[in-house]
């Protein structure tokens, strides 16, 4: 991203005898600094999901970034990408296989039920993470890293449909927050488990009369994970996906009556949606509902989101039966579709002043005033390294101060500095007890 208007980074010169002496070592492929620009905006996300997740009722939850290996290849499952391709895996020195978290649905629930959250009373547990770091060995995409973050949501308990839409819903919401409306929702039900079988005793056979035209990938998941061949992105792989038995002709009735409800709640609160019978996923614990939020500020990488219902996890994971449902949000591709639609642009602005000193007598002052600024609400910076008032204005200019403050030998005396408005040019007298009073009027 490119820096804020409200905050560049200074380059700080090296000595000499330093500067070529060593071989720079830099960010692993993959991973990204987060520097003070980026951070801005990535604070107004994670204030964004906060608030939402207020509305909604949803308490947050951190699980580690390191977990047993055998979580995720007990839930994702062991033919997904995620596990036979992506992990980071290594054993340390207790004998143990660990992974660098791959995702976050699985943790959150070895989490609740590790800390006995779950009961299986017919709970309704609402949990969100937000700005977590995954894990995954894969080729960097736009917005999407080996390191990458995300926010979301897993509500245990409810089997209901409406806790799919609300899941859906509270997606949009954070996305609403933040300015942005350009999005669709593609919504697809991959059935419960014996449904899913019967569908896949005529998916299969479809498969393997066409296996010749297949990619080696798919060839080898027709055998293994049949579902996950309508995964692929391999272009020999699309005009069998598109011809290929569709899930949807298999649902049970209650799959059927579930699916409608879940239409239904969607329509009645005014989200559009398409339902796209391919959609699959990649992750093997999802049952009936799955999603996906894209928008074209992405271009082809459009996938802002993305989640469903995993009614077997809980209980696959040793504990009691719970019906489930949730989902996950790149923060990284979330910036980028922000920035596209309105620049590179805070939602949020605030009142700043940089306090200037015109003489080094008015330093310590200088310092009391910023300091109180602060302790006022108000965004303040005031010259440490003793300069002149030019070099002073300059470096407010560069921070875009919206006004400056100028204290000296005679404002001391009076007990009121110069408060100048930098757009106009406008200066007035204002003492040094109501400098903030005055400061916070302008922002009522």
């Amino acid at each position: 991203m490119r820096y804020s208007q409200s905050f560049r980074p200074k380059r700080i010169a090296l000595e000499s005898n330093q500067s070529h002496s060593i071989q720079a070592i830099q960010a692993l492929r993959g991973t990204k600094d987060l520097l003070p620009a980026d951070a801005k905006a990535w604070l107004e996300v994670e204030d964004a999901v906060a608030t939402v997740a207020g509305r909604y009722g949803y308490g947050q939850i951190r699980t580690p970034i390191i977990e047993a290996a055998r979580l995720f290849k007990r839930s994702v499952g062991e033919e997904t990408d995620i596990v036979s391709k992506e992990m980071y895996v290594f054993t340390d020195k207790g004998g143990e296989e660990i992974a660098l978290r791959a995702e976050l649905t699985a943790p959150v629930v070895r989490a609740a039920l590790e800390h006995h959250l779950i009961t299986g009373q017919a709970d309704c547990l609402r949990l969100f993470y937000n700005g977590d770091p995954n894990f995954r060995y894969e080729k960097p995409q736009l917005g999407r890293l080996r390191q990458h973050h995300q926010f979301g949501t897993e509500l245990l308990g409810p089997s209901s449909a409406f806790a799919d839409a609300e899941t859906i819903s509270f997606a949009i919401s954070v996305f609403r927050e933040l300015g942005l409306d350009n999005f669709r929702v593609r919504l697809n039900s991959l059935a419960s488990p014996a449904a899913r079988e019967a569908w896949k005793q005529v998916l299969v056979p479809y498969l393997r009369q066409n296996i010749g035209q297949l990619s080696k990938e798919s060839q080898r998941r027709t055998e293994t994970n049949p579902m996950r061949v309508l995964d692929s992105k391999s272009p020999e792989d699309q005009p069998i996906i598109r011809n290929a038995p569709i899930i949807l002709e298999y649902l049970s009735e209650e799959d059927r009556a579930h699916f409608e409800e879940l239409k239904s709640a969607l329509t009645t609160s005014g989200i559009e949606f398409t339902v796209d019978p391919l959609l699959v996923r990649g992750i093997d614990y999802y049952t009936r509902t799955v999603f996906e939020i894209t928008s074209s500020d992405l271009g082809s990488q459009d996938a802002l989101c993305g989640g469903g219902r995993y009614d077997n996890l809980v209980e696959q994971l040793g504990g009691p039966a719970t019906p489930a449902v949730g989902f996950g949000a790149g923060i990284e591709r979330l910036l980028i579709a922000l920035e596209k639609v309105r620049g590179n642009k805070s939602a949020s602005s605030r009142t700043s002043v940089y306090v200037i000193a015109q003489s080094p007598v008015a330093r310590l002052k200088t310092y009391e005033v910023s300091q109180s600024l602060r302790r006022a609400g108000i965004a303040s910076l005031f010259d440490l390294n003793g300069r002149s008032m030019k070099a002073q204005m300059r470096e407010a200019n560069r921070e875009q101060a919206k006004f400056v403050f100028i204290i000296g030998e005679s404002e001391l005396a009076e007990g009121a500095g110069m408060l100048k408005t930098m757009e106009s040019g406008e200066q007035e007298k204002v003492g040094f007890d109501s400098i903030a009073e005055r400061l916070l009027a302008t922002t009522r």
